[in-house]
């Protein structure tokens, strides 16, 4: 008898651990109390890449999948979305957001092919719940408060063709890469000795910044517009 893929068997596993006759804890999680659980396998899966360790990474990537799979499982059961639904709009999406090799779209290079990715991402969001109405839009918000700041600088940059105020005021400085590592954790040691978070305050900061950001889009598109 042909075995079945492996996947098959974990869609039942998982079912069968949300059965009636499954396991408490399984029965108990839902899409919010799992939330966090997915952070968690991502970090491990990246020590292990970074590490080089071919069996833990084997083993993260088995429990990354563990959390995809136990949220499609959640939404079957609520008549939401299952594994197959996820998997096919996956494919298509690889697809299409790939017409230079699966359609006949030239591109000379990666910056080519991230433009044209963002122009297809862009008219498929056109006209949903989800329109990218902003340059700006699409930065997780749960993101660490560093890599928000980098997300948005990154985006700014695209919009608006002088860049953030830091960046000429840090050049005169001359700092190296370094010394703007140490830089970084000193300030992170200085806030906690005085009681602060750093991420809070970044984060807080980004916010602010966006708000600020967002207005100075608006203003430009209005000007435009006349």
């Amino acid at each position: 008898m042909k075995k079945q893929p492996a996947i098959n068997d974990l869609l039942k596993v998982m079912a069968k651990l949300r059965s009636p006759k499954g396991c408490p804890w399984d029965r108990e999680q839902s899409h919010l109390t799992l939330r966090r659980h997915a952070i968690e396998e991502v970090y491990e899966l990246i020590d292990a890449i970074e590490a080089g360790d071919d069996v833990e990474m084997a083993e993260e990537l088995g429990d990354l999948l563990l959390q995809v799979v136990f949220h499609c499982q959640l939404a079957r059961e609520r008549d939401a979305f299952d594994f197959e639904k996820v998997t096919r709009h996956l494919v298509d999406k690889l697809i299409r957001r790939h017409p230079h090799v699966f359609g006949t779209t030239k591109v000379k290079n990666v910056d080519e092919v991230w433009a044209n990715w963002e122009k297809i991402k862009k008219a498929e969001k056109h006209g949903t719940r989800h329109a990218r109405h902003s340059a700006l839009d699409g930065i997780p918000k749960h993101l660490p408060a560093l890599l928000r700041a980098e997300k948005l600088l990154k985006k700014a940059r695209k919009v608006f063709a002088d860049g953030h105020h830091a960046d000429n005021k840090l050049a005169r400085r001359r700092l190296t890469k370094s010394a703007l590592a140490v830089e970084l954790f000193d300030l992170t040691a200085f806030a906690q000795a005085r009681g602060w978070c750093a991420e809070e305050l970044l984060a807080g900061e980004v916010k602010k910044q966006e708000r600020l950001l967002r207005r100075r889009e608006q203003a430009n598109l209005t000007k435009n517009r006349r």
